[in-house]
């Protein structure tokens, strides 16, 4: 069965927050702020492990995430040194026979601000987060992207661009998800930057994108 190159993204220094909560939810090996990163998503997701073999056997990265599921695996993987996690992008391209380019262009699926949200609501989504907190009265940022991968790339960007806090991200599955808070000003200033960096990615367009 041929390998699909579903998302492929580097991050050129984890932000704090993404950081944190990586390192509070994966169960690999925890990256640090400032550490460059990179994030491989392919179908069919079994074959990730290979992936995974070649990249720690070519370089010195180690991964913090590692998600196999029966159509998409995803991997990241990170280190202090940007040629270290080049190299071990190049090594897992050469693995697959493709090209960056030949990776999947992202769409985004949801682009929802939520204003000023209600106190109930701030609850129900703090239960089911591993990361800040929502207070009532802050908006709401909720981003969705398909592939899933490109979302940490989106949340890295936007913590870079806004004072805002990260509520939840999901980088894996059918789609990734996003979920930010702050002030409104923040929140807008956050959205935009994901959104750009969605929007600034190249890569192949998808057959078809599956409906939520």
């Amino acid at each position: 069965m041929a390998t699909t190159l579903r998302t492929y993204t580097f991050l050129d220094a984890l932000q704090p927050q993404l950081a944190s909560f990586i390192g509070k939810t994966a169960k690999g090996f925890l990256p640090l702020p400032g550490m460059s990163s990179l994030f491989v998503e392919i179908a069919p997701g079994i074959a990730i492990n290979r992936v995974t073999d070649i990249a720690l056997k070519s370089t010195r990265v180690v991964p913090a995430i590692q998600v196999v599921e029966r159509a998409y695996g995803l991997l990241e993987v990170h280190d202090p040194d940007q040629g270290e996690v080049r190299q071990a992008g190049r090594a897992i391209l050469e693995h697959l026979s493709v090209n960056e380019e030949d990776r999947l262009k992202p769409k985004v699926l949801t682009n929802q601000i939520i204003r000023a949200i209600e106190p109930y609501q701030a609850q129900l989504i703090n239960r089911n987060s591993q990361g800040m907190m929502i207070l009532p009265g802050q908006s709401l940022f909720i981003l969705e992207t398909e592939p899933a991968g490109y979302v940490a790339f989106a949340a890295n960007e936007a913590e870079k661009a806004a004072r805002v806090f990260l509520v939840s991200v999901t980088p894996f599955g059918a789609f990734g998800r996003l979920y930010m808070s702050g002030t409104e000003a923040e929140i807008d200033s956050a959205a935009q930057a994901a959104i750009s960096a969605i929007e600034g990615i190249s890569g192949k367009q998808a057959e078809k994108f599956q409906d939520k």
